[in-house]
């Protein structure tokens, strides 16, 4: 009888084993997915921090060409950080382009006829409006379907 009760209590000493074991399997999966969710919700907050910087002019009435140099300045040091050289996005990197009606791109204070003086920009833009007024300005972003980010921004004349 006693060989039987102690075989019994081994049993169950190995049962509470196996459900301290599974217990501990299952924590830590649980945990592990857990993480993986938070790290997937923290870089989707980051990217869409990263496009509300640039979405932000969609719509937005009374855009002027400080706004425009306020985006290239940003599309500029976007490229900068990631060390992109090209002229114009394409979407399969994260190089950022900013095209302005009568002036192509002008990231990076060049565009495809040389370098552009953002002081001189703004002072033509003055210049050809009756009474010094600002001209006015839509935008309008592209997201890359591969990346998931602003490409390029187009800012065009308000008529």
């Amino acid at each position: 009888m006693e060989n039987a009760s102690k075989a019994l209590l081994m049993a169950a000493g190995v049962l509470i084993g196996l459900l301290v074991i599974s217990l501990a399997v299952y924590l830590f999966v649980s945990f592990g997915m857990t993480s993986a969710e938070i790290h997937k919700e923290q870089q989707e907050q980051q990217l869409e921090q990263f496009n509300v910087q640039f979405t932000s002019y969609v719509g937005k009435e009374g855009l002027t060409i400080y706004d425009v140099v306020t985006v290239a300045n940003l599309a500029t040091e976007n490229n900068k950080n990631y060390e992109l050289t090209k002229k114009v996005a394409d979407g399969t990197d994260y190089y950022i382009s900013v095209q302005v009606a009568n002036q192509g791109f002008i990231e990076k204070g060049y565009n495809e006829t040389g370098g552009i003086d953002y002081d001189q920009l703004i002072k033509n833009d003055i210049a050809t409006m009756p009474g010094n007024a600002l001209r006015q300005y839509t935008c309008s972003v592209d997201i890359s379907p591969t990346t998931q980010r602003v490409y390029r921004v187009i800012f065009k004349i308000k008529t």
